[in-house]
């Protein structure tokens, strides 16, 4: 081989091997967009809680407490409690059901 062809073998290995990182590097990434955080155990009902209670807060120091922009966060504070209420006890229930369901089955 004479050094002509070595240099453009070499060109030609370094632009496939960059390509190839590029395209692993967009599927890595590209995949990595599905992926969540919340896998059921009321991550984001725990989260949304927290949103509003920090909301409810600023809103206080800076309107006053007794403010449309308080009363307003305080209310969707309140709500937000009630979903994760919710979600807890269809939570806690769902599995007593599974539970039991599983339970009478080992009985038989």
């Amino acid at each position: 081989m004479n050094s002509v062809q070595k240099v453009n073998r070499r060109k030609w290995l370094g632009s496939m091997t960059l390509a190839t990182m590029a395209l692993g590097g967009l599927l890595l990434f590209l995949g990595a967009t599905n992926a969540k955080a919340d896998d059921g155990d009321g991550y984001r009902y725990e989260r949304q809680v927290q949103y509003t209670e920090w909301r409810a807060h600023e809103a206080s120091e800076n309107f006053g407490y007794y403010s449309h922009e308080a009363r307003h966060w305080r209310h969707e504070n309140h709500e937000a409690r009630e979903r994760l209420e919710h979600f807890r006890h269809e939570y806690r229930e769902h599995h007593r059901r599974d539970r039991d369901y599983y339970r009478d089955d080992y009985r038989r």
